[in-house]
C-alpha cells in the first residue's frame, strides 16, 4: 500500500481503491480527542470524494479498536468554539459518517467503548477478532447514546436486545456480537485485519457508482430514522453532559473506582 501522511488516522490507499483508515492512539487505546474525531472526518470527507476510493475500512492500533471519547482530555481542555457550524469535532465527525456513501467496513478487535461501539454500529459491516470487549456505557456516564445508534442497533438487533445492552451497559464479547447481529463474523485477532481488506477488495472490484446506489438504496428508508434519533440524542446530550450525575462518573473514572450515583436519588 502507498502511505499517506501521518495523520491520524493513518491512511493508505491501495492499488484496489480500497482505504485503510487506522486510528492511532494506541497508548490511549486509540481513544478519541478533539484532534481524532477531526482527523477521522477529514479522512472520511476525502475519501468520500476521492474518485480513486471504493471502500473503506477502519481499524484501530495497538491491539484495540478504541476506548472513546478521551474524558481525562475533555476535562483538561473542553472543546472551543469552531468555524465550521458544527458545536464540536465530534459532531463534525459524526456528520461524515453519516454523509460517508461508499461501503464502509469495520475491523474491530479488543476494546470497543461508547464511540468505539456506536461508529462501529454506523458502519455497513463490521468483523471482530476474539479479543472483542465491547460496551455501550452511556447509562453508566449518565448519558445518552451517540451516532444515532439509538436507532440504528434497533434496525440491526431489534428494541428489546438494543434496550437491553443500554440500559445495562453490560460488556459483550466477539461471540456474544455475532449471536446478537452486531458483527457479520468473528476471526483471530492475527487474521482479522487481512479479512477485512479481502472483503473490501472483493467489493472494490465493482463500479463505484453501483456500490454509492446500493448504500443509498439500503439506507433511502434509514435516513429519516437516523436524523430523528441524532437530533434526539444531541439534545439530550446536551442536557446530561456536565451534570452532576455525569460529573460523578467522569471523576469515578479518573479515580478508578465505581461511581455511586445514589445520591442523586429522591429520598
Amino acid at each position: 500500500m502507498e502511505a499517506h501522511k501521518p495523520v491520524n488516522p493513518i491512511r493508505e490507499l491501495d492499488e484496489h481503491g480500497v482505504q485503510l483508515l487506522t486510528l492511532n492512539r494506541p497508548k490511549r487505546k486509540n481513544a478519541f480527542d478533539e484532534a481524532q474525531w477531526d482527523g477521522l472526518a477529514e479522512a472520511l470527507n476525502e475519501a468520500r470524494e476521492d474518485p480513486r476510493v471504493a471502500v473503506a475500512v477502519l481499524t484501530g492500533a495497538g491491539g484495540n479498536f478504541s476506548s472513546g471519547a478521551d474524558l481525562s482530555a475533555f476535562i483538561k481542555s473542553p472543546p472551543e468554539p469552531r468555524a465550521d457550524g458544527h458545536p464540536s469535532a465530534f459532531y463534525a465527525c459524526v456528520s461524515a459518517i453519516v454523509a460517508f456513501d461508499k461501503p464502509l467496513l469495520a475491523a474491530v478487535q479488543g476494546v470497543a467503548v461508547g464511540g468505539g461501539c456506536t461508529i462501529a454500529v454506523a458502519t455497513d459491516i463490521v468483523y471482530v477478532g476474539e479479543s472483542l470487549r465491547m460496551r455501550l456505557p452511556f447509562a453508566n456516564l449518565g448519558l445518552v447514546p451517540e451516532i444515532a445508534s439509538s436507532y440504528l442497533l434497533q434496525t440491526s438487533i431489534g428494541r428489546q436486545r438494543t434496550a437491553e445492552l443500554m440500559f445495562t451497559a453490560e460488556w459483550i464479547d466477539a461471540a456474544r456480537a455475532v449471536e446478537l447481529g452486531m458483527a457479520s463474523r468473528c476471526l483471530p485477532d492475527e487474521a482479522l485485519l487481512a479479512a477485512t481488506l479481502e472483503k473490501a477488495h472483493e467489493i472494490s472490484r465493482w463500479p463505484i457508482s453501483s456500490l454509492r446506489a446500493i448504500k443509498q438504496a439500503l439506507q433511502a428508508t434509514h435516513g429519516p430514522g437516523i436524523e430523528a434519533a441524532r437530533a434526539i440524542e444531541d439534545r439530550l446530550m446536551r442536557e446530561l453532559a456536565g451534570g452532576p450525575e455525569n460529573l460523578e462518573a467522569v471523576q469515578a473514572f479518573l479515580e478508578k473506582r465505581a461511581p455511586d450515583f445514589s445520591r442523586f436519588r429522591g429520598s
